[in-house]
């Protein structure tokens, strides 16, 4: 009888053992592919039409936990002076210190803090460094889809849209002939890692 309640023992341990194990797997990590990836801007010019952009150096992982969302994370960084306008006079004024400023400030940053799951998606908290200065946003985030690339490798979409204003990150040049709200569209696909 003793052996038995001793098997019995053995086995709950094991079982009470992996059950943590099991609960704090990791979701998959993704990282950004950048030829399949996109950051865009909209910027209003004159009060009459709006001037489009985009970043061409993007970097960055993410993971996404629909069953513990709040282990889900963000991370993604850009290069400043990958700016592209369309216009090589108008990029480099951008790239200057009236704008971007991208010698001193060669990166815009982001990194969740906080994350749960929301109607259509997750809503995200995070540290967005801009020009030099650091400011909490929290964003929408929308899972896009998952499946096999090209290669067989598992991959990930997400996006999200979001509004800021550029002088609450010191960059108030011009700011009434170009608008101080900028709309961002972040487009991402990832590799897991």
């Amino acid at each position: 009888m003793s052996r038995r309640f001793a098997s019995l023992g053995l086995a709950l341990a094991l079982v009470c053992g992996l059950a943590p194990a099991r609960e704090s797997a990791a979701a998959d990590t993704y990282a950004v592919d950048a030829v399949h990836s996109a950051v865009v801007f909209r910027i209003k010019h004159m009060n009459t039409s709006h001037s489009w952009g985009r970043f061409n150096e993007l970097t960055g992982t993410f993971a996404l936990d629909e069953a513990s969302p709040s282990q889900s994370h963000f991370e993604f960084q850009v290069k400043t002076g990958s700016v592209d306008t369309g216009n090589a006079k108008r990029d480099q004024h951008i790239k200057g210190p009236d704008f971007f400023n991208a010698t001193q400030f060669p990166t815009i940053s982001f990194k969740s803090t906080s994350v749960a799951k929301g109607a259509d998606g997750y809503d995200v908290t995070g540290e967005l460094t801009l020009h030099g200065v650091t400011k909490p946003i929290t964003v929408k985030i929308v899972p896009v889809g998952v499946g096999k690339g090209p290669t067989g490798g598992s991959i990930a979409g997400i996006d999200t849209s979001f509004t800021l204003k550029r002088s609450d990150f010191g960059m108030n040049k011009m700011v009434g002939p170009v608008g101080d709200d900028v709309w961002v569209n972040v487009s991402i696909e990832g590799g897991k890692k």
